[in-house]
């Protein structure tokens, strides 16, 4: 009978410990972040919030702002990683943001590339207009996302706050 019953509890003891240690540990953070736009006119625009490493590439894209993938391509730099790299994106985007107006998202930042070389930069593209490579870009540390940083061309400016 003893027998029978080891049988049962050192596989379940084995798969509790398998899946104990299984687990990773989460080293997201998530941030709200809140863009500003200049008042201009015409289409709305649209934001990429990239990952770049200490090497300047791209990593990761964080953030679309504009669901409509017909006009990524628009976004050449940007364009040039993703279209080769295909990853998915829809549960990461929202609507253009209009001159004048302003948006909040939440993104999440892995606290392992904080102070690390690692930079954030925020992408733009209007129809009929310009593209902004670096519309807003900073390195991606402690202090920053606790800031405001000024934008070059559709953005007036980027808030980061922790949520």
């Amino acid at each position: 009978m003893k027998k029978r019953n080891l049988i049962f509890i050192i596989p379940a003891f084995l798969l509790m410990i398998t899946a104990l240690f299984s687990f990773k540990k989460n080293t997201e953070s998530s941030y709200k972040c809140m863009i500003q736009m200049k008042n201009y006119t015409g289409e709305g625009a649209y934001v990429v919030i990239s990952l770049l490493n200490p090497e300047g590439s791209y990593e990761k894209t964080i953030y679309v702002q504009g669901n409509d993938d017909e006009w990524y391509f628009d976004i050449t730099d940007w364009w040039k990683f993703q279209g080769k790299k295909r990853a998915n994106i829809d549960a990461i985007t929202g609507a253009t943001i209009g001159g004048g107006q302003r948006t909040i998202s939440v993104i999440k930042i892995d606290d392992n590339l904080l102070n690390k070389g690692y930079k954030i930069r925020f992408e733009t593209a209007v129809e009929d207009q310009e593209y902004h490579t670096s519309d807003v870009e900073f390195d991606l540390t402690k202090e920053n996302l606790k800031s405001k940083i000024e934008g070059k061309g559709f953005i007036r400016y980027v808030r980061m706050m922790p949520k």
